[in-house]
């Protein structure tokens, strides 16, 4: 492993970002709560002081809104924003107590309970859309399988024809690319543009259903009340429904792609889950603590603190690395290796800790546990189309996502 000099480590260049778990291992060796050189910006790797961070609140607040509403020096996209909607702290920017008006609102449609009253849809949807190629043996799987499914899970909770697959996925899309910081001005323009398009599409939906009440996650956005009997303003939904439409695919999308390019180069594991299915929850359970498709999230310090002897002043930021952590050979022995029966392989926090766990968790374990089983029931014999993969993922700080994958695969009798 080559080490980098830290004092000019670009942490979030998109090249460290493509290939960081060299970086990840130098950090939690020789500086595991790092300013980066110039900011006041912290990078955290190690697995404890991570989960230390997104289980105080007080100290580390989740209202790191100020970054993404830095704004844009492109005067075109500030414009473009004016014409949609004000952005306003509802779930993942918000603290408690107030995170848990907003929370209480949709636990109910990603309750353990509901979810497993979905396997069956969920699994019809999976062998419709294998159906479609099953005879081929090649296939885009990214975009066959690994961005349909979710979507198609997600738009009918939200009360989307499937038919918008496209547009669900370009606004979900525009909206981690924002996110993710790393958008050249070309592509920060049409982010706000679909960013501005899903608004104004989900706000008519919005009216509708107050109009005409549903059973969907839309309907419910749209008519239930906080505050003492208030219906929430139309940023405060859209808010809402962005973050339960991107929690609602992106990671069961980057993590069903990237489970089946481990099992590709992990032959062994791959059979031991061909000759035991048994192990498939477990392996889900590996396969989120390495491809970590939330590889961070952002937290700001509320008082002047520290961490691991390290002096954090009020007011800075910290990027706490989600992906380091599930890699820090202390807590998972030989970190780097993928192990489909690895005993404490859940302990990862590829769905965060604390008050801002994940609320598509079980939604995303559920949906990924059926894709691996199913794909492994229904094909054999996975390889890398040649001259097809680039194996390389989308630009951004926070998500992992492969931007292709096409397999070769032998069908099942």
């Amino acid at each position: 492993m080559s080490r980098v000099d830290l004092a000019e480590l670009d942490f979030f260049s998109p090249e460290v970002q493509e290939c960081p778990f060299s970086v990840y291992q130098q950090l939690q060796d020789e500086a595991p709560v790092w300013q980066m050189p110039g900011t006041n910006v912290f990078v955290v790797t190690r697995y404890n002081d991570i989960r230390e961070i997104i289980r105080d609140p007080a100290r580390f607040s989740s209202s790191f809104s100020a970054l993404l509403n830095a704004g844009s020096s492109n005067e075109d996209v500030t414009a473009i924003y004016e014409q949609g909607y004000e952005m306003v702290e509802t779930l993942l920017t918000q603290d408690p107590p107030r995170h848990r008006v907003y929370r209480n609102l949709v636990n109910k449609v990603f309750s353990n309970k509901r979810i497993e009253g979905m396997r069956g849809d969920i699994q019809a949807i999976a062998d419709q859309l294998i159906d479609e190629w099953i005879d081929d043996g090649e296939v885009d799987l990214l975009n066959r399988l690994c961005v349909p499914l979710p979507i198609y899970v997600i738009a009918d909770q939200l009360g989307v024809p499937r038919s918008e697959l496209a547009l669900l996925k370009k606004w979900s899309d525009a909206s981690t690319s924002r996110l993710g910081r790393l958008a050249d001005e070309e592509q920060q323009i049409q982010n706000a543009k679909d960013i501005v398009e899903f608004q104004h599409y989900f706000a008519d939906l919005i009216d509708r259903m107050r109009d005409q009440p549903e059973d969907n996650i839309i309907s419910d956005l749209a008519n239930n009340t906080i505050d003492e009997g208030r219906l929430l303003t139309k940023p405060e939904a859209l808010g809402m429904i962005q973050q339960i439409l991107v929690a609602g695919n992106e990671t069961s999308t980057n993590a069903i792609a990237g489970g089946v390019v481990l099992l590709i180069e992990n032959l062994e594991e791959q059979a031991k889950l061909r000759a035991n299915p048994d192990l498939i929850p477990t392996a889900v359970e590996e396969i989120l603590r390495l491809e970590t498709p939330t590889s961070g999230m952002w937290r700001r310090a509320t008082e002047d603190t520290e961490i691991d002897g390290v002096a954090i002043p009020e007011g800075s930021f910290l990027m706490v690395r989600f992906a380091a952590g599930n890699r820090d050979e202390s807590v998972f022995p030989c970190a780097g290796a993928m192990q489909v029966d690895r005993e404490n392989a859940d302990n990862h926090m590829a769905f965060g800790q604390g008050t801002h766990f994940c609320l598509g968790a079980q939604l995303a374990r559920t949906e990924l546990q059926i894709a691996m089983t199913t794909l492994l029931r229904r094909t054999d014999n996975w390889a890398l189309v040649e001259g097809k993969n680039s194996l390389k993922h989308h630009p951004n700080v926070l998500l992992r996502g492969l931007m292709d994958l096409h397999i070769s695969f032998d069908k099942v009798a």
